[in-house]
């Protein structure tokens, strides 16, 4: 993939988890970077990179002000709720706010003659594996509201590329990993459902006992295994793939993994690593047993992506030094907890002040 061009990239999501370690990518590439984001699950300090247009994807007349004032050469789409849990016990939030915010979103770009989309898309969109590694030929069926909303969107993207002209690429991946190395940014979600965050906070003492679901399954370890890509990976992905967008046409499919993926046992002697300190494994129900992903089809025609950080590198990213103490929000160097325990601290607070 060619990555000499450069341009302006509207971020949707921009304030969030991946979105935001994309918008440094994007800036440290050359892109002019502008971020939408209604901060309803983002930050605003985590827009460090260009201006913040607060609003709702589905906001048409705002989101069609933005596409006027900035005239992107494409919209990086990350704007999306994303708890597997949440998306069973609320689908409607999921079919509203990703669908159908999507299409709000399409039809303001159309509306204003901006017609590349770079979607980051999710591996859930395959449901279970029927054969491994997963590749972008693999039947797709999704196994929740989550994946389904998503494929919808990749419909979505097909037919507005036959119809109008949009040209589009999606990016299919499990596990987003890790944090900013230069501790910029970092991973903070309220809940926390993201496994690395999950066993720091049990290695530290943060959170409750790191639960493994499964220790026979027909692995290396007997435990199950994931493929955990780095934030920062996932984040030169999409730059990379903003600039061949620049020269494609129609919609494209690419998926992003290591293709290898790490047992849940390796990563709990990664965590132990990491922190210093041994932890607390309780058995959880089992669960399915490997999930890879990789791009066969690129491959074959020479443009294969892989991730190059490993498991190693996420824990690290994300764990307080060795001796303890952390600096501050969004800094890899300190426990996901530490943030969480100030958002609610803060939220604490502004109740008092609202008695």
């Amino acid at each position: 993939m060619s990555d000499n061009r450069r341009g302006t990239v509207l971020v949707t999501g921009g304030a969030g988890y991946v979105g935001s370690h994309c918008c440094k990518s994007f800036a440290a590439a050359g892109w002019r970077v502008v971020v939408l984001d209604d901060l309803s699950r983002g930050f605003a300090e985590a827009v460090k990179w260009g201006p913040l247009v607060r609003a709702r994807i589905d906001d048409r007349r705002a989101v069609e002000a933005a596409l006027r004032e900035y005239q992107p050469d494409l919209v990086a789409h990350f704007a999306a709720f994303a708890y597997v849990g949440e998306s069973v016990e609320r689908p409607e939030l999921y079919y509203d706010n990703n669908s159908a915010g999507t299409l709000a979103l399409l039809e303001a770009m159309r509306a204003t003659d901006v017609r590349r989309l770079l979607f980051s898309s999710t591996c859930a969109t395959y449901g279970h594996p029927t054969y491994l590694p997963i590749d972008e030929g693999h039947p797709q069926r999704p196994i929740n509201p989550y994946g389904w909303s998503k494929f919808i969107i990749e419909r979505m993207l097909e037919d507005y590329a036959v119809a109008h002209g949009f040209t589009s690429t999606a990016l299919r991946y499990f596990n987003a990993a890790g944090c900013d190395p230069a501790g910029e940014i970092g991973e903070n979600h309220d809940p926390e459902t993201h496994v690395i965050p999950l066993a720091l906070d049990a290695a530290l003492g943060r959170g409750p006992a790191f639960r493994v679901n499964g220790f026979d399954f027909d692995t290396r370890d007997g435990s199950a295994i994931r493929d955990y890509i780095h934030v920062t990976d996932l984040a030169d992905a999409h730059v990379r793939a903003a600039a061949r967008l620049l020269d494609t046409a129609g919609a494209d499919i690419i998926n992003l993994g290591t293709g290898t993926g790490t047992s849940v046992l390796e990563l709990v002697a990664a965590v132990e690593r990491a922190t210093g300190t041994p932890m607390q494994v309780e058995r959880g129900h089992d669960g399915r047993a490997i999930r890879r992903c990789l791009s066969r089809r690129r491959r074959a025609r020479g443009e294969c992506w892989a991730g190059s950080r490993r498991i190693r590198t996420s824990t690290r990213s994300s764990a307080p030094p060795l001796p303890g103490g952390s600096r501050g929000p969004g800094d890899p160097n300190r426990s996901p907890g530490a943030d969480r325990a100030e958002r609610r601290d803060r939220r604490a607070a502004g109740r008092r002040r609202g008695a």
